[in-house]
């Protein structure tokens, strides 16, 4: 029996209704396949880059959230690895994710990812 998955698309929109229901705000900054695209956060706490986080399998064959990108928080690093990792993957999801609190935001999102 095969286990049935949740959509990148589906699992996008719940994070933008979330984010909004929590007084946050998230977009979409590039749609990616919308049954198995990767997804990838831009998380910001009030407008401050926080960190980029991506939807990964782990070793137990489930999903977590994990920080990925460049040391940097300057802009323009962070620009041109968005722009790499849509070049390598335009299947990618880029999701920007405004919310006061983003640590634990992001720490309560592993049960919906």
């Amino acid at each position: 029996m095969t286990e049935a998955r949740t959509t990148a698309h589906f699992l996008v929109s719940a994070l933008i209704r979330r984010a909004s229901a929590a007084g946050g705000s998230a977009m979409v900054l590039a749609k990616g396949d919308a049954t198995s695209g990767a997804i990838l956060l831009v998380c910001l706490d009030r407008g401050v880059h926080h960190a980029l986080l991506e939807r990964m399998p782990d070793g137990a064959g489930s999903v977590s959230w994990q920080r990925v990108g460049p040391e940097s928080r300057e802009p323009q690093a962070i620009a041109d690895y968005l722009v790499r990792r849509r070049r390598i993957d335009p299947d990618l999801w880029l999701v920007e994710l405004d919310i006061a609190g983003v640590e634990q935001f992001t720490a309560e999102m592993t049960g919906v990812g």
